[in-house]
């Protein structure tokens, strides 16, 4: 063991077999990280899915000596270039992402990105963009800016529409984040460097859950879509193959309960193939503007605040009560905020605002975003 605060978020992360989801139920049940590392084997060997072979991997590595090395190395890596560790359950910790049951227990970035800003959008799409895809990003991307909106924009950095995306957001002076399928000791692809560097320097920033030294395999590209995907309100696609990486993301999105967004294309076109497919699947919203994604996601939805509802004549349950009292001191909140606020899965919350709804409490709006519509 090494005694260094970033010792056991990055060792959590060298433990084979164990994963993103068994890691959080290992510290949720030791209480913290620190005492995933200090427990006893048969305490560990009792978690609820753990089990003994994972328990066994688990002692396995805190005697590895080999693993308290790369620790080492990549503590220095990470003092060196002044990269940033959070954990899942550290206060800093991106709150859309942490919503997400796959979510990253160790998060990597470099820069200062806003994270946790009023509105995040993720694009993504082919890396054989068309001009008519590219300008699509420049039109929207210009017109969220016109409306004064505090919106961060995420995507991979890849060719194509993720790189069209982010130039666009630093031409327009807002901050984008790049989710990378690599360790930060690269950019990949290297053309694309000086544009990284901008958007660390513009409030961004470069994100990923790999160790520094990890190459840009494919499987990693499917991995950080999770992380692009569940950083965001919502998930745009500009163009892509039925079978693209952007329909990956995109399903990912829509497992998280996340908006999905498309634009329409000429049905002859290749790449028109994944958008008209979500649409038709009525997995995504047909948006054509960045008015239409404003609707959509209820970000310029404007409505009359006074309070014209009878008053509240039944007793509430306590989950209701919760709800209530966040959305009576916050205003209007979409789904996954108001299930962050109050520490309740989003599934749980669905269901209670969808109760809510049919007694009158609360009023569903655009984008999933709800309002209190009695009064107290």
């Amino acid at each position: 063991m090494i005694n260094h605060p970033l010792a056991t978020k990055i060792a959590i992360n060298l433990i084979p077999g164990i994963g993103d989801i068994n890691a959080k139920k290992l510290i949720a049940y030791c209480g913290n990280l620190d005492n995933v590392f200090h427990s006893k084997k048969e305490t560990v060997e009792k978690i609820p899915g753990i089990g003994e072979v994972i328990a066994s991997k688990l002692f396995q590595s805190i005697n590895n000596k080999n693993i308290w090395k790369r620790v080492e190395e990549e503590i220095a890596f990470c003092e060196k270039y002044k990269i940033n560790v959070v954990s899942y359950f550290e206060e800093n910790y991106p709150q859309r992402l942490a919503h997400c049951e796959d979510s990253p227990v160790t998060l990597f970035y470099l820069g200062n990105p806003p994270f946790n800003t009023s509105h995040v959008l993720s694009i993504v799409g082919t890396r054989r963009a068309t001009a008519y895809g590219k300008k699509f990003c420049d039109e929207v991307i210009v017109n969220l800016k016109r409306k004064n909106l505090d919106v961060l924009i995420v995507s991979g950095l890849a060719f194509g529409i993720d790189i069209a995306s982010h130039k666009a957001a630093l031409k327009n002076e807002l901050p984008t984040v790049a989710v990378l399928a690599h360790g930060l000791d690269m950019i990949y692809p290297p053309q694309h460097r000086p544009y990284a560097q901008k958007m660390i320097e513009h409030g961004g920033g470069l994100v990923s859950d790999f160790l520094s030294n990890t190459i840009p395999d494919k499987p990693n590209f499917v991995r950080r879509n999770r992380i692009i995907a569940g950083l965001s309100d919502a998930t745009l696609v500009v163009e892509s193959k039925k079978d693209g990486g952007a329909m990956i993301t995109a399903d990912i999105a829509f497992s998280y309960n996340r908006d999905v967004l498309t634009i329409p294309g000429r049905i002859t076109d290749t790449f028109s193939e994944g958008p008209h497919f979500l649409i038709k699947s009525n997995k995504a919203s047909l948006v054509e503007n960045a008015d239409d994604i404003c609707n959509v996601l209820g970000w310029d939805y404007t409505h009359n605040t006074t309070n014209t509802s009878l008053p509240l004549v039944f007793e509430l349950n306590e989950d209701e009560k919760i709800i209530t009292s966040i959305l009576k001191d916050q205003g209007d909140l979409t789904l996954d905020m108001i299930a962050i606020t109050a520490q309740m899965p989003v599934s749980k919350v669905s269901v209670i605002l969808l109760d809510m709804e049919f007694k009158g409490i609360v009023k569903s709006l655009p984008g999933k975003v709800f309002s209190l519509c009695v009064k107290l």
